[in-house]
């Protein structure tokens, strides 16, 4: 009863920021990709924001033509639970679940996250979501996952937020959010995440991939990125970063 007053509670209200999001990558059969996003952006948005998620971005992956990546939020793990169990146990689910589930090989590389730092979740205020028949426009959305060492986590943060993001922004790629892995207990264990994970993952927002590899040549073309703050961010990694060059939906907000 708790939980059913808490999400009616947060229907009532914009749900503007996400102070946990998941980072779901799905792996799919070959050539059903196309047939995913028909079907997700057709029954899985507005039928997951009505049980209290946010469906912040769902896009293509540029970079493998079988991968499908989206993004959603929630206030809290506890409503994460409810949430969960309310879509996943519904109608709109138990409708499609068996279309959707044919064009997926795995669907449990899943980061949870929380902001890296106040201010830094997702801004979606003032964001419209298109209708069907908009065609998506060029624009790309870069999310930079670093595996960093727990022990160093803050020092991260900081460096990223002192030395970092001003560079990425004089060469044209301000943040649009940054994240850190939430470590709370998974509260929707049917659903895996990966647990083990320390990450620390930004968002970058380019008008088309021309944008963004001009914006990659510049940082690698200056010495400040090269040789202080490159190596500087490496020194706190687990293992190489991975760049998702991600292109939205139709009905992205993102």
């Amino acid at each position: 009863m708790v939980e059913k007053l808490a999400l009616q509670s947060l229907f009532e209200r914009p749900r503007l920021y996400s102070p946990v999001v998941e980072l779901r990558q799905y792996r799919l059969h070959p050539g059903r990709r196309e047939e995913l996003i028909r079907l997700f952006d057709s029954h899985f948005v507005e039928s997951q924001e009505a049980v209290g998620m946010a469906v912040i971005g769902q896009f293509r992956d540029l970079d493998w033509p079988d991968r499908f990546v989206w993004l959603r939020g929630f206030q809290d793990m506890a409503l994460r639970r409810a949430a969960l169990a309310a879509f996943y146990e519904g109608p709109v689910w138990a409708e499609h679940r068996e279309a959707a589930n044919a064009t997926m090989v795995d669907s449990d590389d899943v980061l949870l996250l929380r902001p890296a730092w106040p201010g830094a979740a997702f801004d979606l205020a003032g964001k419209e979501r298109e209708t069907r028949c908009k065609m998506a426009s060029f624009a790309v959305i870069a999310a930079t996952i670093f595996h960093v060492t727990p022990e160093t986590e803050n020092e991260f943060v900081t460096l990223m937020i002192e030395e970092a993001e001003p560079l990425l922004c004089l060469h044209g790629g301000p943040l649009l959010a940054a994240f850190v892995t939430e470590h709370a207990v998974n509260t929707f264990p049917r659903l895996p995440v990966r647990a083990e994970e320390n990450v620390f993952v930004i968002f970058q927002s380019f008008a088309d991939a021309l944008a963004l590899a001009n914006h990659e040549v510049a940082l690698m073309e200056d010495p400040v990125w090269t040789r202080g703050v490159l190596p500087a961010l490496k020194h706190h990694f687990t293992r190489p970063s991975e760049r998702l060059r991600l292109a939205p939906t139709a009905r992205s907000l993102l």
